[in-house]
This record gives structure tokens, sequence and C-alpha cells, in this order.
């Protein structure tokens, strides 16, 4: 019991931070009337590599679709699983009532706060289409940088580097979420809930699809041909 709420705890503070300080940086944007791409990017990229950097002994996902991936290939016990998501989706809920609290209503309903938008010049197949693709480049960076156990010993910094691109790439399309509850708190806070099943399933299958295919390709059992050289993951 003590082993989950440490976890729980761990979860929680990280989506809370991941969540407010973004957040905060689309609503100051807004306040100043500057296009909040460029701030988002960068405090969004900022503050998960941090938190997963100061996380990732105890738990390090903050992010639902992480977090399944982890569940479809094994490396967490189903009911882990579900303590994670509760705590992604109460810290980020709670982040957004924090928002709410500090920011004036004018801000916090034009900004949504800091929640995503679908761009009204796309269809729903392509912002799914979008956060797929976007979501499946985090989790195969997260496999490659935290995972494997030869990876490059980085900590967060590749995997924030990794949202930072990815929210100046596709953010005007979607608001890259590529994080189920990073837009599920601020469109309950909100009740703003357009585009809430864009935020869901792209991101799990993006997630599936990555751990899968990291799990399977490069993590396999055993030894490969000597001049391909041994991949020896921890099972």
């Amino acid at each position: 019991m003590r082993d989950s709420w440490r976890h729980f705890v761990a979860e929680f503070i990280g989506v809370f931070a991941l969540v407010f300080v973004g957040g905060a940086a689309i609503m100051s944007s807004t306040m100043s009337n500057i296009n909040p791409l460029l701030p988002a990017a960068i405090a969004y990229g900022l503050i998960l590599g941090i938190m997963i950097t100061a996380t990732m002994r105890i738990s390090g996902h903050l992010n639902p679709a992480v977090t399944i991936g982890f569940m479809v290939t094994r490396r967490i016990e189903p009911m882990m699983g579900v303590v994670y998501i509760i705590a992604q989706l109460t810290g980020a809920a709670v982040a957004a009532y924090a928002l709410k609290a500090v920011f004036p209503e004018h801000v916090a309903v034009a900004s949504r706060l800091g929640g995503q938008m679908v761009s009204g010049d796309i269809g729903m197949a392509q912002a799914v289409l979008c956060e797929f693709i976007a979501t499946f480049l985090l989790v195969f960076v997260v496999f490659g940088t935290a995972v494997d156990p030869h990876a490059p010993k980085v900590g967060g910094f590749a995997i924030g580097l990794t949202v930072t691109a990815e929210v100046l790439a596709i953010g005007s399309r979607t608001g890259a979420s590529m994080n189920p509850a990073r837009s599920f708190g601020p469109a309950v806070v909100s009740q703003m809930f357009e585009g809430q099943a864009v935020y869901w399933i792209g991101p799990i299958l993006g997630g599936i699809a990555a751990a899968l295919l990291y799990d399977g390709l490069f993590l396999r059992r055993g030894k490969e041909p000597m001049d391909h050289g041994a991949v020896n993951p921890i099972d």
C-alpha cells in the first residue's frame, strides 16, 4: 500500500507541474497578446524533462499513453497502471483548478486553461493522425532513453526535447497534446470537451504502437548475430 501511494504521489506531482507550468505559459502569453506556440513548447519541454528526471526513480511516466504502453508490454502490473492513470488525471484536474484560481476569468476562458483545440481546417482523422505520430515518437524516445538498459543516461532531457519539437511541429494543428491527462484536466475544469476523442484515441494508439515496436524489435530476448551485437533487456 505504501508503495502504491509513493507512485501515486510522484505521478500526481509530475502531471500537476506539467499542466500548471505549461498552462500558465499559454495563459500568460494570452494576456500579453503573444502567440503562445513557442512559450508553450519551451515550457512543456522544460517542465516535462525536469519532472521526469525528478520522478523516474519512482515512476516517471506522467502520461496515460506511456503507462498504457508499459501495460501492454507487461512492464507494469495492470492494477499499478490504473493507480498511475488515476494519479495523472487527478493531478491534471487539480492543476487546472489552480490555474483557474490564479488567472483572470477572461483569460481562463480564452485559453481554455491551457487546454488544446483542434484547428478548424483539419478533420478528426487528420487530428488523430497528428496525435498518433507525435505520441508514437514520444513513447519511442521514452523506451529508447529510459527503458532500454543500454540507453544513454540522460534523464528526462531527450524526452523534454522531443515534446518541445513536437509542440512546434503540430501545435498549430491540434495543440500537440500527446497526453490524455494534459487535455483531460483543463477540459473538466473549463467544461470545454471539444476534441477530447482526438486527445485520447491518437495518443493511446500511438503509445501502444511505439511500445510494442521498441519492445519487440529492439529489446529482443537472447542474443543477436555477432555482427549486430547483443541486446539484453531487463525482464
